[in-house]
């Protein structure tokens, strides 16, 4: 059965602005609550101080950037707020552009899959309580985590194409996308899973948790409106626009406009009366996606907090 969850739809400046979608994990169908990386108020740091508000609830990171800490430090920060919320945790992790590896860095990764093969790995053994050796090539140390009971802690990579598909279906406990439409789900990145799976001799498949952007249909408001207030970086940043044409968008020589357009059109942003966007979201249950998280940024964005949860709260309790 697939489940739903909701995004934190905007980057908190304080604490309380996080809460009440908080409060929807708890008094609606959603599962979980998921927060992207944050420049401002830091996700795990959110997720604590909502769990000491008395909003203890399940947590997803989708996801965090790997150059931002140690893998040593992913692994105790993720376990740390399992211990603090007192559920499982999907700790999602991915690379980042390489302009931000690059500023971050000093340089880029110069083998992003290699990199995150070892990432993710080290973060895996170290919430396992192994003691781990890494002897390079990008992360060299010895290390294990102090032993404690906690909530388990899934390893998640962040994918838009078919080889961070096939890598996270060798080494992660959860597949992780963002803008990704459910054609392209079903056609390309869940075989490339499955071929990930196959090299490894694996027999059970990640979760797959796809984060879809969504928002009930506003009178006056054109869809690719509402699409590029909740993407309108994704949908310029080159790793999206690549995945985006292989998914059947036309980008090249595009302005965004275009661009969001095409997005609507294929269900990567997911628009319409209230039956029209369950009914497109329950595409992506047929494709094969065991967590659809709700993304109301652009409604947010757009009109305000409220109606980023009342279009939450409607669609929560008539998809689920």
């Amino acid at each position: 059965m697939t489940e739903y969850s909701v995004l934190v739809p905007f980057v908190p400046r304080r604490l309380e602005q996080a809460l009440p979608f908080a409060g929807l994990v708890n008094w609606t169908p959603a599962v979980r609550l998921w927060q992207g990386q944050s420049m401002l108020l830091e996700p795990h740091q959110t997720f604590v101080g909502a769990a000491g508000a008395g909003f203890r609830v399940p947590v997803g990171f989708g996801v965090t950037l790997m150059p931002l800490r140690h893998p040593f430090e992913a692994a105790n920060q993720a376990r740390s707020v399992a211990l603090a919320t007192g559920h499982p945790v999907i700790a999602g992790f991915g690379p980042g552009a390489p302009a931000f590896q690059e500023n971050l860095l000093g340089a880029p990764y110069e083998k992003p899959l290699a990199v995150a093969r070892q990432y993710l790995t080290a973060v895996r053994r170290l919430l396992d309580g192994e003691l781990v050796h890494m002897d390079g090539p990008e992360y060299t140390f010895q290390a294990q985590l102090a032993p404690a009971a906690a909530p388990r802690v899934d390893v998640g990579l962040g994918v838009l194409r078919p080889g961070m598909a096939r890598l996270a279906g060798e080494i992660a406990d959860t597949v992780i996308t963002w803008l990704t439409p459910p054609s392209y789900l079903r056609e390309v990145l869940l075989p490339a899973v499955e071929e990930g799976m196959a090299r490894a001799g694996r027999t059970d498949r990640p979760r797959i948790v796809a984060m879809v952007p969504v928002g009930l249909e506003r009178e006056g408001t054109a869809p690719e409106r509402l699409a590029l207030a909740s993407n309108y970086a994704h949908l310029q940043a080159p790793h999206y626009l690549d995945m985006l044409r292989r998914a059947g968008v036309e980008t090249a020589g595009q302005d965004p406009h275009a661009i969001a357009r095409g997005a609507v059109d294929v269900g990567a942003f997911v628009t319409g009366d209230l039956d029209t966007v369950v009914k497109r979201l329950d595409e992506y249950r047929q494709a094969g996606v065991d967590e659809i998280v709700l993304n109301a940024t652009g409604v947010n964005k757009m009109f305000g907090t409220q109606e980023a949860i009342g279009d939450l709260t409607e669609i929560l309790r008539t998809a689920v």
